[in-house]
């Protein structure tokens, strides 16, 4: 019987980096600098690679059970935005209310060339992989 519930027990899985609340509290807008909150919250997940200067701590936690798709129970995005003197400018705590699903278009890119089936390209490759003649 307790085999019977420990194989239908959800699996939780914690990824990513939340820093603790504790942390985040002694994050001072307007004096804690870039040193300060890589000491304080660790390295983030995502730094923005133009524009301003902001920092993303990205965390999931998701349950699975058994071998169903797994489903999110919570997702916490923290952004810390700098100013151009490494100043931070911005503190921002976003949660699974703020997000949006990403819905993937179907159309396809087209490309230069020409549609070949898989004999016509098996025959046009014959005789292109031999070795010269000696003549």
């Amino acid at each position: 019987m307790g085999a019977a519930v420990v194989a239908c027990s959800p699996i939780v899985e914690v990824r990513g980096n939340l820093p603790p609340a504790d942390a985040l509290a002694q994050v001072k807008i307007g004096s804690s600098t870039r040193d300060d909150i890589q000491a304080l919250l660790g390295t983030p997940s995502n730094v923005t690679p133009f524009g301003e200067e902001s920092w993303h701590y990205i965390s999931s936690i998701t349950e699975r059970e058994a071998f169903f798709e797994p489903v999110i129970k919570d997702r916490k995005v923290i952004t810390v935005v700098f100013d151009r003197t490494g100043v931070v400018r911005a503190l921002d705590t976003r949660g699974m209310e703020e997000s949006r699903d990403v819905i993937p278009v179907d159309r396809e890119t087209s490309t230069a060339g020409k549609e070949l089936t898989i004999l016509q390209q098996l025959m046009g490759n014959v005789g292109r992989f031999s070795k010269p003649s000696g003549k």
